[in-house]
């Protein structure tokens, strides 16, 4: 559930701390959650107000009940991405909310910017090595909870508050996605003493190996034999269609935690990513890119937008474009197959409910590429050419 301070001309002159202390008030008295998150906006951000000192008056006004939990983070819309507020926010879940205690032999998974679906098959690859882990942020049965009839005001689902204090007390963070969840693991480090791995998100072939084998190495658990044989189904998968995908030209545009691992998955299966863009800044994205496909022409952060990328496709064609809904108007424009990944997705259901990551969400990848390409073979193939097999 989602509430607002209600900003009016007056909130930017005086500052919002009235509207925020009485918003707080009105949400534990109609709600009742267990927990409020405040991030701000750029009018907030703007003005110079001070969300924690305003936190602290909303309490000690009474306005947040006794066992109940506020906790703020700073997100200015002029400030980097979505990206960088979602990190920003995790990053303050964990730094307020964490407790310090005895060791446990569990795992923390920061989880990256990524579908509900996603999260739910990280958990499911944690579960075939019976690895105890606290996965955070797990949206996976909130933002897509079932249709039963029945309105739940809070889905079933989510990190727990007992779960996500006992993040202090970890063994080890394995991070997906250094833009989104490094900060969260740097503070488990500092303040906790919880050591941690940075990974990609698991997308594609060498990604989801990393992680399925830090996962054993943590837990001291053998890969199990039914990851080895989705493994398996990938490479046969890749080996039967290298024909069809063989150095065909890719443009994307995406967030970068998302991009780095799908790159090196493309060039795996012998894509050719030829044009990339990111609007999230950060000079590690240029150069871990660069250090994939060293010909590709790639930009984020300021400027790194459709029109350049649409200006880039215009001058050095592509067969295929992955990208968000906006991509398809210069899909359009070009006459391009267009593959929808990331976010936002506006114009086409079901993305939410099937992973792109891991061994599986591999395969998915696989077969969408696959499905885009050969649609616009049967498309274009004169008469005589058209076959009904592969």
């Amino acid at each position: 559930m989602a509430a607002t301070s209600s900003f009016t001309e007056g909130s930017a002159v005086f500052g919002g701390q009235s509207n925020l202390v009485q918003a707080l008030g009105t949400i534990f008295e109609v709600y009742n959650p267990d927990i409020v998150a405040i991030h701000t906006t750029c009018l907030s951000e703007t003005i110079g107000d001070d969300v924690k000192q305003i936190s602290t008056a909303a309490v000690d006004e009474g306005k947040v009940p006794q066992g109940k939990k506020v906790i703020y983070t700073n997100t200015p819309s002029y400030v980097g991405s979505h990206v960088t507020g979602y990190s920003n926010m995790v990053n303050s879940i964990v730094g307020q909310l964490a407790v310090k205690g005895p060791r446990k032999d569990q795992l923390n998974i920061l989880a990256g910017w990524m579908e509900p679906s996603d999260i739910r098959e990280i958990k499911s690859i944690l579960k075939e090595f019976h690895a105890a882990a606290v996965v955070l942020p797990d949206y996976s049965d909130v933002l897509d909870t079932p249709m039963t009839g029945k309105f739940d005001l809070f889905p079933k689902g989510g990190t727990t508050l007992p779960e996500i204090a006992s993040m202090g007390s970890s063994a080890h963070t394995i991070a997906l996605g250094e833009y989104c969840t490094r900060a969260a693991a740097t503070t488990l480090d500092s303040k906790f003493k919880v050591p941690f791995t940075l990974l990609h998100i698991p997308i594609g072939l060498e990604a989801t190996d990393s992680f399925v084998a830090e996962v054993s190495r943590l837990t001291g658990t053998p890969v199990p034999e039914s990851l080895k044989a989705e493994r398996g189904r990938l490479i046969d998968m890749i080996a039967d269609m290298n024909q069809y995908l063989y150095q065909k030209r890719v443009a994307l545009s995406g967030d970068p935690d998302m991009l780095i691992p799908l790159v090196k998955f493309l060039r795996d299966i012998n894509l050719d990513p030829v044009h990339i863009v990111s609007g999230t800044p950060g000079q590690d994205f240029s150069e871990s890119i660069s250090s994939i496909v060293p010909t590709a022409n790639v930009k984020n952060g300021s400027c790194a937008d459709m029109f350049l990328l649409h200006q880039w496709i215009k001058s050095a064609p592509v067969d295929l474009l992955i990208a968000n809904t906006y991509g398809k108007y210069i899909a359009r424009d070009e006459d391009i197959p267009l593959i929808r990944m990331g976010f936002p997705i506006l114009d086409r259901v079901g993305h939410s409910y099937f992973p792109t990551v891991g061994y599986k969400g591999a395969m998915r990848i696989v077969e969408k590429i696959l499905s885009a390409l050969m649609d616009r073979l049967d498309r274009d193939a004169p008469e005589p050419k058209v076959e009904l097999t592969m």
